[in-house]
């Protein structure tokens, strides 16, 4: 078999889990349609695979924070925050953006799950 086929990924993809042990980004994943899920998690393994990548599929955010942009059903778009630790691509928040910019509070939660992560990061991976 040749040998670019069975070579590992360059980066692994982690859950963010918060202190009570869930995955937000994974029960979000869960709650949408089947094809949206495919459509993220493609995209997902095209950073996973050629990280760093830009735009349009992906944009740092600042402070080590990134995004992955899919567009979904319904005319909208979701976007994934993470940040990369390790080589490993860490999913901190995800939602559904239905607005040109991106909320504020929804960007906030993200560096609030990056804080929490960065303080207690040598147990979560």
């Amino acid at each position: 078999m040749d040998e670019e086929l069975q070579k590992p990924a360059a980066l692994s993809v982690v859950f963010f889990k918060t202190l009570a042990g869930n995955e937000p980004v994974r029960d979000w994943l869960k709650a949408l349609e089947p094809k949206d899920r495919l459509l993220i998690g493609q995209d997902l393994q095209r950073v996973q695979f050629r990280f760093p990548i830009g735009m349009p599929l992906c944009r740092p955010m600042g402070s080590g924070l990134w995004e992955v942009r899919t567009d979904i059903s319904h005319g909208t778009t979701a976007r994934v925050f993470f940040v990369v630790h390790d080589e490993k691509i860490i999913l901190l928040h995800g939602f559904e953006k239905r607005t040109r910019t991106t909320p504020p509070a929804e960007l906030e939660l993200a560096r609030k799950r990056h804080k929490e992560f960065q303080s207690w990061k040598p147990t979560r991976t």
